[in-house]
């Protein structure tokens, strides 16, 4: 099986890539599961003072495997992806997201976990479920926290595409940069971040996530009992297959 998600460590860093050109890395079950095991072995790791998560190709990350749902239902997949946004939230090394390609429905979940977020300006962003009989249920688990409720609001409901620019004012991206100075700019956060040190960088991450945890573990599994509701109804269902039709044509 060919490997979706890769890791490499060198100065201080851990980088793990979403290299699934082939579905927009899409939240497959293999994928998921790839991210949540190397983003463990980068925590583990004494080496290691951040983690930076991006992707090859020209998106991000799509959302759902929409073909997996269709077929088998959510409820596990729903479960995952609440503990991938735990792990990312209660890692011990900070962890930033790169994103240099567009965003969309439950990729966003990632975006939302991460402790700092720089985008290129021209990356998109949509929460795109309302258009599918779905609701952006897991993953507000995470967002719900980052955004103002009128934001919230706009964007869970309109299913909209928003920039980075208004993600940024949204509460959803720490900085977004022209597309050029992505490199740099990341490189430079990562830079800052690798001068603390281990006990301070944790406790500190400790204080800041102490209320999302709780969301999460307060609500995630009833917000995973939801959204394995919603993608096994049939206007879900009939949703999603007329979505995979238009993509084959």
């Amino acid at each position: 099986m060919t490997e979706l998600v890769h890791l490499t460590v060198g100065d201080d860093v851990a980088t793990i890539t979403l290299d699934s050109e082939r579905n927009r890395n899409a939240l497959s079950r293999q994928l998921v599961g790839e991210l949540g095991a190397h983003l463990a072995t980068a925590d583990g790791d004494a080496a290691v003072r951040a983690v930076l998560i991006r992707s090859a190709g020209t998106v991000f990350c799509s959302g759902a495997d929409l073909s997996e749902a269709a077929s088998d239902g959510m409820v596990e997949g729903a479960r995952a992806l609440i503990a991938l946004q735990r792990q990312i939230a209660t890692a011990s090394k900070p962890i930033v997201v790169e994103l240099g390609g567009a965003v969309r429905a439950g990729g966003l979940g990632i975006v939302g976990a991460a402790d700092l977020v720089v985008a290129a300006e021209s990356v998109t962003f949509a929460l795109t479920e309302v258009r599918l009989a779905l609701a952006p249920a897991v993953i507000s688990a995470s967002l719900l926290p980052r955004f103002t409720d009128r934001a919230a609001a706009d964007l869970f409901l309109t299913g909209r595409t928003f920039d980075a620019a208004e993600a940024v004012q949204a509460g959803l991206v720490t900085r977004a940069v022209p597309d050029a100075e992505l490199p740099a700019e990341v490189a430079r956060s990562l830079g800052d971040l690798v001068k603390g040190y281990p006990q301070g960088l944790r406790a500190t991450k400790q204080l800041l996530n102490r209320d999302l945890v709780a969301r999460i573990d307060a609500l995630g599994g009833e917000l995973a009992t939801l959204s394995g509701q919603l993608f096994g109804s049939d206007e879900a269902r009939e949703a999603m297959t007329a979505f995979l039709n238009r993509k084959r044509k």
